[in-house]
């Protein structure tokens, strides 16, 4: 379990095949300076396990399934990838909750510099757009943000938009965005459970389930 608040900026210093995925090296200091087999980090929003480390580095395998639903398929030797490890018991939360399980991807559509904010708006896949509200959470590469804007239920192409500040655009891969850029996208826990709820609500009597 994850806050979306990031630790550090990593890199990925190097990619192997590993049967039908890859095994990725991140150079990430302070995630890897104290990393044990097995523990959880969170590579710009993706929940990867970790199987060997230095004291910079960590190794991390990503299977096929993880490559075809995130960002992380696109990426390559030089991509910078936001980190934060999981959330130790009794810490405070300080973004909310990312379980570090992707839902799909968005591609920036516009950036509008401020003199010190930045707007970033993003394209929402159409199953994901009922679960993303304005004023509500949403972790963008693992970022935890607040929705600043939304499209209309009937607009084809569903977006979002989200408002940056200074730290964030700092100490995060998404200062750097620009347009055309993918990035992962997890919606709001609860929002995803509601959906499910009512899904079973409508389902007719007897049907399928």
């Amino acid at each position: 379990m994850f806050t979306g608040i990031i630790e550090e900026m990593g890199e990925i210093t190097a990619i192997a095949p590993s049967g039908d995925g890859w095994r990725l090296t991140v150079r990430a200091p302070r995630a890897a300076e104290d990393a044990v087999h097995g523990e959880s980090i969170a590579v710009s929003g993706v929940c990867l396990t970790v199987v060997g480390s230095t004291a910079d580095t960590f190794d991390a395998d990503v299977m096929k399934q993880t490559l075809d639903v995130s960002a992380i398929g696109s990426a390559t030797v030089g991509t910078r990838v936001n980190i934060e490890k999981a959330m130790p018991v009794g810490a405070r939360l300080g973004g909310h909750i990312v379980q570090g399980h992707v839902d799909g991807t968005g591609d920036v559509l516009e950036v509008r510099p401020g003199v010190e904010w930045s707007v970033l708006r993003i394209s929402l896949p159409a199953d994901l757009a009922p679960l993303v509200v304005d004023k509500g959470s949403i972790s963008v590469d693992g970022t935890s943000l607040t929705v600043s804007a939304v499209s209309a239920p009937a607009d084809p192409s569903p977006w979002f938009e989200i408002s940056l500040i200074p730290e964030t655009l700092a100490a995060t891969t998404l200062g750097v965005r620009a347009v055309g850029d993918r990035v992962n996208l997890e919606t709001d826990i609860l929002a995803r459970h509601v959906e499910r709820l009512l899904a079973f609500r409508a389902a007719p009597e007897g049907g399928s389930r």
